[in-house]
């Protein structure tokens, strides 16, 4: 070992060379003065932003997660409401995020403790235990799952269950949640270890999912079970539906069929080959719901199906990893918007996606809608973005993403499975393959 260990006499040369080296003085100072990212911002991209795409279908404002994971949901609501303002001629409207999240993290509290009791003949630190608990009720989704509760709950508009401090500002609440759950992981465990009957354990079950409605009754308000809606239309017309549940209008004023998408991926590693599905061990919300699956694609497929989305009048739910060559403030993300390697003077990232997946320098960490394209000549120039933080930015809470930071970072997209070609839907038919709980492709959007 003492051979690799860092000595004094590597430290004394290190410390030469840097000095040596009239750069490493310009660094400083400008370090001194600025932060990384105004200091290594490519300004040739920067001065060069256009916001005009040859098709843009929004035209409202955007929403806001505020200090939650929930961006899955928001996506999947904005996806949805395209259609409900079109329909009611609304200029404005928004889903309830946080009946969604009431009813998510309850399914999420249940599957957990489903997963529990399943793997409760293996040892605590065996892996996939540890990445279950790790996981266990986090603000965190994919689309698979939004359908889930969409489906099985309904929906309902924002004043019929408003936004509470807890569904903005998640921390307090989860912090109970993952206590109560871990408390009762140990219970449900002790119980199945020592072989007490299945309905001990299933009460104990019950008690602890008890605990936990109440923690989200508590933090979430009360979610109805019937409710009056009145609206406004653009041409100042009022209207009032009296009565009515989650459910009716759900059925009544969603007009995407949820159940015929499905979810492309691109993902570039030999463990997931193209034109198969695949899954993850134990990554779900709802146990008797869909499972999360993935076909994979190339990315020009990606590209193909969200652009054919996009000319039928439909925006594309999709997940991508966006802390990635972002400029907050300009609203942008372009490949080379920052040159970090040229500021440090030593190589800070992997060439290929592939790579960045196998060494955790990569993974789909946030969910948005596609709401344009700036198509030439039948190829995609530049895409734009409906975020769901706020109206922050030059882009008042829409983006521009080049088409090159497409190809580095984009990761998946929900598409309707009949306007896949036939070798994808075929492709649909085959069991996925399983790739373990702490598998990257396992990430949730927040």
């Amino acid at each position: 070992m003492a051979d690799t260990a860092v000595t004094r006499r590597f430290i004394e040369e290190q410390a030469r060379k840097f000095e040596e080296e009239p750069l490493n003085t310009v660094r400083q100072n400008a370090m001194a003065e600025s932060d990384a990212g105004k200091l290594a911002l490519n300004q040739k991209i920067a001065m060069s932003i256009d916001r005009n795409f040859s098709i843009r279908l929004d035209d409202w404002t955007p929403t806001d997660q505020k200090s939650s994971g929930r961006c899955w949901l928001f996506a999947g609501t904005n996806l949805l409401r395209a259609g409900l303002v079109k329909k009611l001629k609304l200029k404005n409207f928004e889903f309830s995020q946080n009946w969604l999240m009431f009813w998510d993290k309850l399914e999420k509290a249940n599957y957990f403790l489903e997963a529990m009791t399943e793997t409760a003949d293996r040892d605590i630190d065996d892996r996939t235990v540890v990445t279950i608990l790790e996981n266990c009720v986090n603000d965190g989704g994919q689309w698979n799952m939004f359908v889930n509760i969409a489906v099985k709950y309904g929906l309902v508009p924002k004043p019929a269950m408003p936004e509470t401090l807890s569904s903005s500002a998640t921390g307090s609440m989860n912090h109970a949640l993952v206590g109560r759950l871990r408390v009762g992981a140990k219970v449900l465990r002790d119980l199945s270890r020592t072989h007490h009957p299945a309905a001990d354990i299933r009460k104990a079950r019950e008690k602890i999912l008890a605990d936990v409605y109440a923690i989200l009754r508590v933090h979430l308000g009360n979610p109805p079970e019937r409710f009056d809606w009145q609206w406004t239309d653009d041409k100042k017309k009022f209207h009032r539906r009296k009565g009515m549940t989650p459910t009716s209008f759900y059925k009544e004023y969603v007009s995407l069929p949820l159940q015929d998408y499905v979810c492309l991926v691109h993902d570039p590693r030999k463990s997931s080959p193209v034109g198969r599905t695949f899954t993850v061990e134990y990554l779900g919300n709802v146990v008797e719901g869909g499972i999360v699956t993935y076909l994979n694609v190339d990315i020009a497929t990606l590209k193909e199906a969200a652009m054919k989305s996009l000319k039928a009048g439909e925006p594309v739910w999709f997940g991508c990893d966006c802390s990635k060559m972002m400029h907050r403030d300009l609203s942008v993300w372009d490949a080379k918007m920052f040159d970090f390697e040229t500021l440090y003077g030593a190589p800070l990232e992997l060439p290929s996606k592939e790579d960045r997946l196998l060494f955790k320098r990569t993974a789909m960490n946030h969910a948005m809608l596609f709401t344009g394209v700036d198509e030439e000549k039948g190829r995609p120039k530049k895409w734009r973005v409906e975020n769901s933080w706020g109206e922050k930015g030059e882009g008042k809470g829409f983006y521009v993403m080049n088409d090159s930071w497409f190809d580095e970072h984009m990761f998946e997209i929900a598409a309707r499975k009949s306007r896949l070609p036939a070798r994808l839907r075929t492709a649909l038919d085959q069991a996925p393959i399983v790739l373990p709980a702490w598998d990257p492709m396992g990430s949730l959007a927040e």
